[in-house]
């Protein structure tokens, strides 16, 4: 085996050996062994909303130590697959014990990287809210191509996703957008995204031509889970139904089955129209008001912390931007992580935005 094989493929199992005990892989067997046996119990779906609970949990525990088992024995395998094509010089094998070797690396920085989310709600799905922001009708097409964008890197991994309302814009686009992303560590991974998104272009809807500068705010929260007990009263909370509309104003249903909810107390407002049912959109609605009741109770919590810290590494400034025009550039203005290639970021290629934004968070957190 080469020195510089050699010495790449002992990083890496030293990496991933660190990963290991950073996860335990003892105690994810045995979560993953009391899961399936309850998972087997005759009267597990008595309770639809415990079973839900119960699968979802396996299902992540049991990919995680899928992708644990499986990269460790591709590890293995590479030394003998680079000694045997040594052994018999052959370039072939060589060349594709080499090009294994560069995706083992890749995946094990990816599972490391899922090491550094250890948030109290870093496990649970994402609900994102993308608004627009400055620049008028641009500012309307931009929250809809960050949309698109974000939709896309979830369909690439395959994390099911659901739209809960998008308010369209006169012109185009749309003035903001609610969606769930489920899938394990999604909030964590995807809380790196919240902040102002900035696109600089030649703007499509200006008639000279003309380079605009347009702003979209992009918030991620945590799915509630009933554990956290947001306790909503019925009189703190006023529920207006309307119909369900599309772009252009045109009818997409006949019967009065979207919600919107008003939370009294705090003046926030949520709407929901993707279900024809009134009574699905309301509970739909509920979990999104939940969720942003949550995150103001943890950010009073935190409020005494965030004054003692620089303002300037807030994630509601501008923290990355889109140049279309007059070069092409993606630059995250914190990690300073950029791409030449927007129209790739914008098809849903972030892993690399979003490696390097919860590495950035991690060293922010130790340096606080």
């Amino acid at each position: 085996m080469s020195a510089d094989f050699e010495a790449a493929l002992k990083e890496i199992g030293g990496k991933l050996s660190q990963i290991e005990a950073v996860m335990d892989l003892d105690s994810l067997r045995k979560e993953v062994a009391e899961l399936e046996e309850e998972a087997a119990r005759p009267d597990l779906w008595n309770d639809p909303e415990a079973a839900q609970k119960v699968t979802s949990q396996l299902s992540h525990k049991q990919a995680s130590l899928r992708r644990l088992t499986e990269l460790r024995q591709r590890v293995d395998d590479l030394a003998v697959l680079h000694e045997l094509a040594e052994a018999e010089g052959d370039a072939a094998s060589r060349s594709e014990a080499e090009a294994e070797l560069a995706e083992v690396s890749r995946e094990v920085d990816a599972l490391e990287v899922r090491t550094l989310l250890s948030g109290e709600y870093d496990e649970r799905n994402a609900v994102v809210t993308i608004r627009s922001e400055a620049g008028g009708v641009d500012a309307a097409d931009w929250a809809e191509m960050l949309l698109r964008m974000y939709l896309r890197w979830a369909e690439r991994h395959n994390y099911p996703t659901e739209v809960y309302d998008i308010s369209y814009a006169e012109e185009a686009g749309i003035r903001s957008a609610t969606f769930k992303v489920s899938g394990p560590y999604l909030y964590g991974t995807l809380s790196v995204e919240q902040g102002t998104h900035r696109l600089v272009r030649i703007s499509p809807f200006d008639n000279q031509s003309r380079r605009q500068t347009s702003f979209a705010h992009v918030e991620v929260l945590p799915e509630v889970e009933e554990v956290d007990h947001v306790e909503i009263p019925e009189k703190d909370i006023r529920v207006d139904v309307y119909r369900s509309s599309g772009p252009g104003g045109q009818s997409v249903n006949t019967t009065d089955s979207a919600v919107r909810i008003t939370h009294l107390p705090t003046g926030i407002v949520v709407s929901c129209q993707n279900e024809k049912s009134q009574l699905q959109n309301k509970a739909s609605a509920m979990k999104v008001l939940q969720a942003k009741l949550l995150q103001r109770k943890k950010e009073e919590e935190r409020k005494e912390l965030d004054a003692l810290r620089d303002s300037g590494s807030s994630w509601g400034n501008q923290m990355r931007s889109y140049v279309l025009h007059p070069y092409q550039l993606v630059k995250d203005l914190r990690t300073d992580y950029e791409v030449g290639n927007p129209s790739a970021v914008l098809d849903g290629e972030l892993d690399g935005f979003l490696d390097a934004g919860i590495r950035w968070r991690k060293k922010q957190s130790e340096v606080a």
